[in-house]
């Protein structure tokens, strides 16, 4: 039983890491990279595209990172709330209570009998019966208590990777022309490839998946280059 909570645990622990990569990732490669195809169209220094565009990945991996934090520390606080108020009920509503677990127990598919003395051996011990009602009544697993931290880590860091790719065109080109042409080849490259990993893991279609991130990026950008371009003009 021990070896099948630790595999569960190990599971949740990574489709979280999962989870915040991809929020992390998504935004890191579409917003640097618009920023940087606006400035494009409206400077003629790749210096100022590098400097604006350090900044908003700093300012960016630095606002992602603190909102996958406040996330968790929601998450944790609901759980707490919820779980206080399981004990209250099984302490003053003990007979309701007890009639929800073996209404769980037959829903399963249990027979009268076995949900009656499955129902009595668990009511037992408090703390199984509390974890059974978070668990199959309300749908909630108990959170890490430091999963905020290791959420505001994983999106600030995958942010900045995110981020960085769009920019290193406009280190190794000369002029912000050139550094749009090689950002946008590079970005939208790798927008389709997360786009078609991204849609592996969470079971939707991967080419249509792919296809939808890697369009998503070139209009945030090409809208950020024709806005910059039209104010620039005028």
């Amino acid at each position: 039983m021990s070896g099948h909570h630790h595999h569960h645990e190990e599971h949740l622990e990574s489709s979280d890491i999962i989870k915040d990569v991809v929020i992390g990732m998504s935004d890191g490669l579409t917003v640097p990279f618009a920023l940087a195809a606006g400035l494009s169209g409206a400077v003629t220094d790749n210096h100022l595209i590098i400097v604006a565009g350090i900044a908003e990945i700093a300012a960016g991996a630095i606002a992602m990172g603190l909102g996958g934090y406040l996330s968790g520390q929601t998450e944790l606080h609901h759980y707490q709330s919820e779980l206080k108020r399981e004990y209250w009920e099984i302490e003053h509503k003990r007979d309701w209570e007890i009639k929800e677990v073996k209404d769980i127990f037959l829903e399963m598919g249990l027979s009268e009998t076995i949900a009656d003395e499955a129902t009595a051996e668990l009511i037992k011990d408090e703390k199984k019966w509390v974890d059974f009602m978070m668990r199959h009544e309300l749908g909630l697993e108990e959170p890490d208590e430091k999963r905020a931290t290791k959420s505001a880590f994983n999106i600030g860091i995958s942010y900045i990777i995110g981020g960085i790719i769009p920019l290193t065109a406009y280190f190794l080109t000369d002029t912000p022309h050139q550094g749009l042409l090689y950002s946008t080849a590079i970005t939208l490259v790798c927008l389709f490839i997360f786009g078609y990993y991204r849609s592996k893991m969470t079971g939707q279609p991967l080419w249509e998946g792919a296809t939808k991130t890697m369009i998503i990026g070139a209009i945030a950008a090409a809208t950020a280059y024709a806005v910059a371009k039209t104010f620039g003009a005028a």
